[in-house]
């Protein structure tokens, strides 16, 4: 759900707007990381395994020892708009909030967002 109502949309009239499900990449890189900051991370390295999370709608941060770079995937609903700025913005922000709990800084955060509603599944063909 979006946080706010647009002010064309006042909720009165009982149109509603349409909503999407949408996953959202964000990758970023691990900056500055002092002794303290590693060792948060290393500790909870086995919980945020790239093969063990996948999207979901409380997010999950991934990140290897190695400690370089991470991805936070996530689903959400969310306003149908021409584009998903605001889709990716609001997935930027929670990913940000996710790696500032290990008190660690981060830089080069880009998102990706995909509308599962509007994907396309290929399923087999029957046979005769």
């Amino acid at each position: 759900m979006i946080d706010h109502v647009p002010p064309e949309h006042d909720g009165d009239s009982g149109d509603q707007m349409a909503e999407h499900t949408y996953r959202v990449m964000v990758r970023g890189r691990f900056t500055d990381l002092d002794d303290a900051g590693r060792a948060r991370l290393l500790a909870e390295v086995d919980r945020h395994g790239v093969l063990t999370n996948g999207f979901s709608e409380q997010g999950a941060l991934s990140y290897d020892r190695a400690l370089d770079f991470f991805s936070y995937r996530v689903q959400f609903r969310a306003e149908v708009a021409d584009d998903d700025r605001a889709v990716r913005d609001r997935a930027l922000g929670l990913a940000a909030r996710a790696v500032e709990e290990f008190g660690v800084d981060f830089r080069d955060l880009r998102a990706s967002a995909t509308d599962v509603d509007l994907m396309k599944v290929n399923r087999p063909k029957r046979r005769a």
